[in-house]
């Protein structure tokens, strides 16, 4: 039997280090919690202990090489049974244990998470070790830039080992956690409940590393390690927690007079203000909004279209397509349709520069932004050309649920050809949308407000809309993009236009 070993947490915001040193070789024979190897990253020294007693089969990662949490650093080939105090392991920091009874371990690890997207971060654990678990049932859940993936466990058993913690970043197939099946891991849980016992087991404060940066944060508030409560693995001290004690007013000024004066303020100016991390979503997010300034000659032109004939044929279809098809009559199958109505018109739009080329489409993938709690989604309608109203109203409506509850996969947000941004739900009157590259166009949607308008000589109240198509000028000339946008304004005030495809 083969042992891995990996990269254990390297500490908060360290995502990589380099092997310094191999104290052991191919062929060697290691004891349990024998010193492997030595890495070295921008804050600390980390030692990695060998797992189990056995044989160094192979060096994966040699001396100079960089390598990622959880990366693969060598393989065990293992002598012998497993030494019961594996769990009692000095290096508490890098992974929690339980104590098991027996039973088959099975590893929970990181699923696939979609092409070209290697690492998460963990958001939340929803078992804690100790804890019985069904099969499939919820472990935990991952971010990524793109989608949330929730992980489910393998077996039934008992939940013994978390090797990372919330907020630790993981690659795609790396190992996440151990749960003992079967009666041993059943009857793991046991112990928890006896407190002399679960007291004992605690690692002691002393043998627990604390985070490069709360050390930093505790020396420049100027309290101790037991002024503050660590919330990280193993009770670890992570810099949130050492910002929270100064909060809450635990921090003590260094002389005792100046404590008074001083201990309103400490809570007062942290109140002010709170420094969150940014979710991997939105990290994508501004990452792909400023490379598309930086790479596309984007440009944005401006038209209205008065929505009095698509409000009424609305109004006056509404109930019996609900009836007939089963799904609420909106304004965006109607966009929907005018879009892929120019697009036929003006290819260039709907098409992309790759190196040299130009790649034409010769079929529309819509995409359709869609907000969420967590930040702007673009989940993607295929071949929307060859839909009709109803069925594009039912796609929408299925992405938009599916992106409100992080289910979106990563096949339903790729390959769009263009895309369509609905600022309007929100009260926009009008705005510049940024392209969602490598696409050529995007069309803005905005606030149907009634203006007054002159009409056959007359001054009349219209419900109106501003629309707004941002384009690369790189692909798409001037003349194509106002030639886009007075097609789309045509469609969408007389519809019978689409019917008749003038």
């Amino acid at each position: 039997m083969t042992s891995e070993v990996r990269v254990p947490t390297l500490g908060e915001s360290v995502t990589e280090a380099t092997v310094a040193t191999w104290f052991k070789k191919p062929g060697d024979q290691v004891e349990v919690d024998e010193m492997l190897c030595e890495l070295e990253t921008d804050k600390v020294t980390v030692e990695v202990p060998s797992p189990i007693a056995g044989t160094l089969a192979d060096i994966v990662a040699a001396e100079g090489e960089t390598v990622g949490v959880d990366a693969l650093l060598a393989n065990i080939s293992e002598g012998g049974e497993k030494p019961a105090t594996k769990q009692e392991k000095p290096a508490a920091a890098a992974k929690v244990e339980a104590p098991t009874a027996g039973g088959d371990a099975i590893d929970v690890m990181v699923p696939t998470l979609g092409e070209s997207v290697t690492e998460a971060t963990i958001s939340t654990w929803f078992k804690k070790v100790g804890d019985t678990v069904e099969a499939d049932e919820m472990l935990c859940e991952l971010e990524t830039d793109k989608v949330s993936v929730e992980v489910p466990a393998p077996a039934a058993g008992t939940l013994t080992e978390i090797l990372f913690q919330e907020g630790a970043t993981v690659e795609a197939n790396g190992k996440l956690a151990v749960i003992a099946q079967g009666a041993g891991g059943v009857a793991a849980p046991a112990p928890k409940a006896d407190a002399p016992a679960a007291a004992s087991a605690a690692p002691a404060s002393g043998d627990i590393e604390d985070a490069p940066s709360a050390k930093k944060a505790m020396a420049e508030a100027g309290i101790t390690r037991d002024q503050v409560t660590g919330t990280g693995r193993d009770g670890r001290v992570m810099k949130d927690d050492v910002a929270k004690a100064v909060a809450a007013g635990t921090a003590a000024a260094k002389s005792a007079p100046a404590a008074a004066p001083r201990a309103p303020s400490a809570p007062q100016d942290a109140s002010r203000e709170e420094r969150v991390k940014m979710t991997r979503l939105r990290q994508t997010i501004a990452k792909r909004l400023k490379d598309s300034q930086n790479t596309a000659a984007m440009l944005t032109t401006y038209n209205e279209v008065d929505m009095t004939e698509i409000m009424a044929l609305r109004n006056e279809y509404k109930d019996l397509f609900l009836k007939k098809h089963g799904v609420k009559l909106g304004f965006m199958s109607f966009f929907t349709k005018a879009c892929i109505h120019a697009l036929h018109e003006v290819p260039e739009v709907n098409a992309e520069i790759d190196g040299t080329d130009v790649v034409y489409k010769n079929y529309v993938n819509m995409g359709i932004a869609a907000g969420t709690p967590t930040g702007l989604v673009v989940p993607v309608i295929k071949d929307a050309q060859d839909m009709s109203f109803a069925t594009i109203e039912k796609s929408i409506g299925e992405m938009g649920a599916k992106a409100r509850d992080g289910k979106l996969s990563m096949a339903e947000m790729q390959g769009g050809t263009f895309t369509i941004s609905n600022g309007g739900v929100y009260g926009s009157l009008m705005s510049s949308p940024i392209l969602n590259p490598p696409q050529s166009g995007i069309l803005g949607m905005h606030k149907i407000q009634d203006r007054p308008m002159a009409i056959n000589g007359q001054v009349v109240i219209r419900p109106m809309m501003y629309l707004a198509l941002s384009y690369d000028h790189r692909i798409v000339d001037g003349k194509g993009a106002v030639t886009f946008l007075v097609r789309v304004k045509e469609a969408l005030e007389d519809p019978r236009r689409l019917l008749m495809d003038l």
